[in-house]
């Protein structure tokens, strides 16, 4: 068996959304996807990207995608990287894709010097927890995630 992990190509901006899909699915999220192929392939492969994504092929079928982005410490004075998505088709778990994924991704880390690599993961998702836990992960229990979206969003930018 083999396993290769490599950077998403444009012409896979169909199968991404189909990832980031499943991932609601599975995080009974769904119903919030808004995104369509147009949006992955100008924010991914267009002009001036702005996000990320590395897809797991095991023997040459997708597998799994992590999609990811840069952020910026100000108080390590330095760029970190942010995991938006992680998620591997169930018929190939177990073999070692998400812990290689995230192991691809913390070496960008370390070869491009950055601070950090951080990443959201829900509450209710033991696997998943348990998982980060596995491979050196600390939970941020001290910071609360704040989000402004929709209406809300409309009327701070009016005032």
């Amino acid at each position: 068996m083999s396993l290769a992990i490599r950077p998403a190509r444009p012409e896979e901006a169909a199968l991404i959304l189909s990832f980031v899909r499943e991932l609601a699915e599975y995080e009974k999220l769904l119903h919030e996807v808004e995104a369509e192929i147009g949006d992955i392939e100008r924010d991914l492969f267009g002009a001036a990207p702005k996000a990320f994504c590395d897809i797991a092929e095991w023997n040459g079928a997708p597998a799994g995608f992590a999609l990811w982005f840069y952020n910026y410490s100000t108080f390590r004075g330095r760029h970190g990287l942010y995991l938006e998505d992680l998620y591997v088709r169930p018929a190939f778990r177990g073999n070692g894709i998400a812990t290689a994924l995230m192991k691809h991704l913390a070496k960008r880390c370390v070869t491009e010097g950055l601070g950090r690599f951080e990443w959201w993961v829900l509450n209710w998702n033991e696997p998943a927890l348990r998982f980060y836990r596995s491979i050196g992960a600390a939970p941020m229990d001290e910071w609360t995630v704040q989000r402004v979206t929709g209406d809300a969003l409309e009327k701070l930018a009016a005032e």
